[in-house]
């Protein structure tokens, strides 16, 4: 086996490239970067200039960043699962989807997570007594915005076939960030999509992996998904 992905079961980052090679059913090793797997860690810190994961390892070959190894994975290892589209009106579609999530679905998401930590950018140093209000504050307002206009351009326009690169990008990012601030009701394509989502194999073996670990999540884990 040459293929090898480094990260966390709980990362949704990492989801991001599980789905792809998932969905594919490509084989390959996960390497989790943990405290009791020091080399992994290791390995990611010197291959990222920050440190971060998922990192994917092809023989000789380092890819970095999830939206690129989905893309690598589209071409090295293809499968039936279409990850980047064919038709290049519906591939710039994808692509340009997949920033919308990570940007500002994601990002907004994980906004909110960082105002729980003493420190944002070094959270091995724990958790703060309270959030910091104006971030959570700025967090939510930022995904209702994103949830409005995802919702709008979901009414107008027909979404890629499932697994393609938006799927990657939006199941993990749609799955945390309902858990922080909920998909509001006048965004019933929206949150019908995240169902839709949560109901695939690839995704749902994310979500079955990452269970154990529901108690780190910094706002606390929802009784639900």
């Amino acid at each position: 086996m040459t293929l090898a992905l480094y990260g966390h079961p709980f990362s949704s980052y990492t989801w991001k490239a599980q789905i792809a090679l998932y969905a594919n059913e490509t084989a390959f090793e996960f390497r989790p970067v943990a405290p009791d797997h020091p080399d992994n860690a290791a390995f990611v810190g010197d291959a990222h200039p920050a440190g971060k994961f998922p990192v994917l390892t092809d023989g000789g070959i380092t890819v970095i960043e999830a939206t690129a190894i989905i893309e690598y994975l589209a071409v090295h290892h293809p499968g039936a699962a279409p990850l980047i589209p064919r038709d290049e009106g519906m591939a710039v579609a994808a692509r340009m989807l997949d920033r919308v999530f990570d940007n500002y679905v994601m990002g907004n998401m994980q906004r909110v997570v960082a105002a729980h930590f003493a420190d944002r950018d070094n959270p091995s140093l724990g958790l703060r007594d309270a959030p910091d209000p104006a971030e959570v504050e700025a967090g939510k307002a930022g995904l209702q915005r994103a949830y409005r206009w995802l919702e709008h351009w979901l009414s107008a326009n027909v979404l890629t076939p499932h697994v393609s690169l938006v799927s990657c990008a939006a199941a993990p990012s749609l799955f945390y960030a309902d858990w922080v601030e909920r998909i509001p009701d006048h965004c019933p394509r929206l949150a019908a999509l995240r169902a839709e989502l949560l109901a695939l194999p690839a995704v749902s073996r994310c979500v079955e992996e990452a269970r154990p670990y529901r108690a780190y999540f910094p706002p606390g884990a929802p009784d639900r998904d």
